[in-house]
């Protein structure tokens, strides 16, 4: 009974609005913050390497791109508010669920090893 009613809680915050997310595309993710007084839309470019709990609103993916010059990773709730939109780019030949691997290669071999389309 309880879990009908989580389900039933959890409807109401799912988002329909966003494309289907799977390891291997290259994705731009757009959030909006506050920054101050004013609300401020960043947007974080890189590679999905996970994504985890497919179904409900506790889906999670993992972006790994460039910022500032290092490689960061970044996780992002799927159905959170302030994501405003997330754009696919492009997206790799993939035969894994988790692209963990990736955390060791220099970016030239990732492109290399995923053979990235655009």
């Amino acid at each position: 009974m309880s879990h009908q009613l989580v389900q039933l809680v959890e409807k109401k915050y799912v988002r329909n609005d966003l494309p289907e997310i799977k390891p291997g595309l290259l994705v731009k993710v757009w959030q909006r913050f506050k920054e101050k007084k004013r609300d401020v839309v960043q947007a974080f470019q890189g590679l999905v390497i996970s994504v985890r709990n497919k179904k409900g609103t506790r889906v999670m993916f993992t972006v790994r791109g460039e910022a500032g010059g290092q490689m960061i990773e970044k996780t992002y709730p799927y159905n959170l508010p302030t994501i405003e939109k997330i754009e696919i780019l492009g997206k790799a030949k993939t035969r894994r669920a988790k692209l963990y691997f990736i955390r060791k290669l220099h970016p030239r071999g990732i492109k290399k090893k995923l053979k990235i389309s655009l």
